[in-house]
């Protein structure tokens, strides 16, 4: 990357900013979920590569900036996150499943926000919602304000109890025949399927923050 930003180095490498690059790092993030869920290992590596080489870029943009990074940096922050973010593993915290990580994490991610704070120009976030960001495909964003909402103790949504009955594939199955026959539907009636999911999931979101609200109402000053 150096050589290749460095004069004498290629003219359209030189030219990318952090905002040109912003749409390859989301193709090679799909391309690697393609390959990941049904391709050869040299295939996955290769795609891995190709989303590595995003990193890496933006790594060497900002090593241009006055107040920038390289590349030393991005990993010495992941692993200093990694650490903090397992202290069932790197520290005597208990965590007996997955249920229980989830939920220590989202409660650790809450406390580095508040501990930011406004003075190192971070987003004062106050919702569980924060964070999900809002150009994600609708399904994918669902999913992920159903989550945040269930793992916060907020009942939002349509009821559906899961028969523990189910074997994971006979569900997945299932919920894959359904969805696209939810999408045929909307084909036939001429509606566009993502843009009524995401109207639907923009309603959910209010209903969290709403319950989020009331709860801070209902706390003692």
């Amino acid at each position: 990357m150096d050589r290749l930003r460095s004069p004498g180095g290629c003219p359209w490498d030189a030219e990318q900013t952090h905002a040109s690059l912003a749409r390859y790092a989301i193709e090679e993030a799909h391309e690697v979920a393609e390959v990941a869920e049904g391709g050869s290992s040299a295939a996955l590596a290769e795609e891995l590569g190709d989303l590595l080489l995003q990193v890496l870029f933006h790594a060497r943009i900002a090593q241009e900036e006055a107040d920038g990074f390289d590349v030393a940096d991005v990993a010495e922050g992941l692993a200093a996150k990694l650490r903090r973010r397992h202290p069932h593993v790197f520290a005597d915290v208990a965590a007996d499943d997955s249920a229980a990580v989830l939920a220590m994490w989202d409660d650790i991610k809450a406390a580095e926000r508040a501990a930011k704070g406004p003075a190192e120009g971070a987003v004062v976030r106050t919702s569980v919602l924060d964070g999900v960001p809002e150009h994600l495909p609708a399904l994918m964003r669902a999913q992920k304000v159903l989550g945040r909402a269930q793992r916060a103790g907020i009942a939002v949504g349509p009821d559906f109890d899961a028969d523990p009955a189910d074997a994971e594939a006979t569900a997945a199955a299932d919920v894959g025949a359904e969805l696209l026959a939810v999408v045929a539907r909307a084909q036939a009636l001429g509606v566009d399927a993502e843009s009524a999911l995401r109207a639907q999931v923009r309603g959910l979101g209010r209903q969290v923050r709403e319950a989020e609200d009331e709860r801070a109402g209902d706390r003692p000053a």
